[in-house]
């Protein structure tokens, strides 16, 4: 067993994020903190907090230099961060007198988490495409099984019917929320780290909100009021945002894991030869909803470990800053993963409308039980039509005989029981509750 399966070359397949490593990995780190200290250099030139021709140096030395990840470890091990072995190897690289106004006022927490960010803005771009596709899909299903008539099932048990198109529509809508919530937490999120040794840029003196706002603007990130140092609110929201990302999308996989097993059948995974068992040849398991249900337990678990790095102690704290690192690294490949894992499922999800139908009809008229105590009600008080349905139920379950037909014998009331046993009767608002998802959807 690997470290963690989504660096596992064996679990690859269910697990990797491949996309997602890459921009979260060591060498997207180095990078994109190389470019912050070309940034700052620039924006220190430009206010003239350091010569404007060492900020010019130092912007064409490293342009396209990357210190291979591998030479910044032992540094690493030795300071608990890799900011002093990666300054070392920059000034080394700049040379001259230039090199020693690299990284002026800065400090090791700068440059970790505004790479991090940086990072993060790639990675957030690449859910919002992924989400939008899953939108789409489950807008199509919403749409296309308005008339797909199944049993709705509460708390385990079967309760009374309803149409696939409104379940579709209730996996659709928490993950429109998501993608609103996404374009909400960017500018909370995306924010430059710039504070200097204890938040207050001092080495910088007048210049300091000068020097920050143009480094903002350079790297395409918000210049914060005040440096965020131990202000970790932003971070984890994003984390508990992908939390609720992958829950939503745990639903969706545990209703099809549900409604895929045999003796229900209306649903399956699609993809041919997928989920075959090592001795039994008759099945087909439902791996990608396994996987996402797996995927939204670790990514919600580990969500309550971020939550607790909010305790920041003081101007700045290691221990506090390490968890992150252990924890927010796989909440966002968790996430990164299900929604790979997710559109696949919901593109290709084949949907049995004959077993729904099949289900519906073998109930023996017990779905409608709700349906025929009002339609009771219209003719005697409430409580006695309850009453007389709730004996009719157990009767069935007695004789394995009909609802209708039951309750035809015992009461004198003449109704059209037929007519109460068509499902179409008993949608209620599902058409314009699936409108109003679809719109909700169309808006975004």
């Amino acid at each position: 067993m690997s470290f963690t399966p989504f660096e596992s070359t064996l679990f690859s397949g269910i697990f990797s994020d491949p996309e997602l490593a890459r921009i979260l990995s060591d060498r997207s780190a180095v990078e994109k903190m190389v470019r912050f200290e070309r940034a700052l250099a620039l924006a220190e030139g430009a206010a003239g907090v350091i010569p404007a021709e060492a900020a010019a140096g130092i912007d064409s030395a490293l342009l396209d230099y990357l210190p291979d990840p591998k030479a910044l470890a032992e540094g690493t091990e030795r300071a608990g961060v890799p900011v002093p072995a990666l300054v070392e190897a920059l000034r080394a690289r700049v040379g001259g007198t230039a090199a020693g106004f690299l990284h002026w006022g800065a400090t090791s927490q700068d440059v970790m988490d505004t790479a991090l960010v940086l990072q993060l803005g790639e990675a957030l771009r690449i859910f919002e495409a992924r989400l939008d596709r899953v939108i789409s899909a489950l807008c199509a299903l919403a749409e296309g099984h308005r008339q797909t008539f199944m049993v709705g099932r509460t708390r385990g048990q079967q309760a009374a019917p309803t149409c696939f198109g409104l379940k579709a529509a209730n996996w659709l809508l928490p993950l429109v929320r998501h993608r609103r919530r996404l374009s909400e937490l960017r500018p909370r999120v995306l924010v430059l780290s710039f504070g200097g040794a204890v938040g207050n840029l001092s080495v910088l003196g007048e210049q300091a909100a000068s020097v920050a706002d143009t480094l903002a603007r350079t790297l395409n990130l918000r210049a914060p009021p005040i440096p965020w140092h131990a202000q970790r609110d932003g971070l984890i929201e994003c984390a508990f945002w992908c939390a609720l990302v992958t829950g939503s999308l745990g639903k969706i996989a545990q209703d099809v894991l549900l409604m895929s097993q045999s003796e229900i059948g209306e649903l399956k995974e699609g993809g041919q030869g997928r989920g075959g068992s090592s001795t039994m040849p008759q099945k087909a398991n439902p791996v990608r909803s396994e996987t996402i249900l797996a995927l939204t337990r670790h990514t919600v678990g580990l969500s309550g470990q971020m939550a607790q790095t909010a305790v920041h102690a003081m101007e700045r704290d290691g221990a506090a800053w390490q968890g992150e690192w252990l924890a927010f690294g796989q909440i966002l490949g968790g996430c990164g993963a299900a929604l790979i894992q997710a559109e696949a499922l919901v593109w290709d999800l084949p949907v049995d409308r004959g077993r729904m139908a099949e289900n519906l009809a073998n109930a023996k008229g017990l779905p409608f039980a709700e349906a025929a105590s009002f339609a009771l009600s219209a003719h005697m008080p409430r409580a006695e039509a309850q009453a007389l349905v709730k004996k009719a139920c157990i009767e069935v379950g007695q004789s394995g005989r009909d609802l209708m037909e039951v309750l035809a014998e015992m009461s004198e009331i003449k109704l059209d029981w037929e007519a109460l046993r068509d499902p179409e009767t008993h949608l209620g608002t599902s058409g314009a509750f699936i409108d109003r998802a679809l719109g909700e959807a169309r808006r975004l």
